[in-house]
């Protein structure tokens, strides 16, 4: 049976890394600044609008999400550009899927919206 105290610990870590990756790529990444102003603006909208809980809960969730895909495609180049600075096709495709996971993400919120107010 593990401690109390060793897993307080290791959940203290996690925050702890968790936080510092977010700084870094909030210190690195203008995307990911300009996806929390829009996440911001959603996320007033949504409960400024007489939404039901559950679109209400899909519109924030998705908008977490679009932050979550920002965050892997920053890992994702992060993780190239230590490996190697040369051009290499395989590490462009890299990149671009990571960019374009974000975009289907985004495109995920942006039909999310249109179907609750259009529906």
């Amino acid at each position: 049976m593990l401690k109390l105290g060793a897993e307080l610990r290791r959940l203290g870590n996690t925050a702890r890394w968790s936080w510092q990756g977010w700084r870094a790529a909030w210190a690195s990444e203008k995307s990911l600044r300009q996806w929390v102003g829009v996440n911001l603006a959603s996320a007033t909208l949504a409960f400024l609008l007489p939404l039901a809980p559950g679109e209400r809960a899909l519109i924030l969730a998705l908008g977490l999400l679009i932050l979550v895909a920002e965050l892997f495609n920053t890992a994702i180049e992060e993780a190239i550009d230590y490996i190697s600075t040369d051009q290499d096709p395989r590490a462009g495709r890299a990149k671009d899927c990571g960019s374009a996971a974000v975009a289907l993400t985004a495109i995920a919120g942006g039909v999310a919206w249109l179907v609750i107010l259009l529906g």
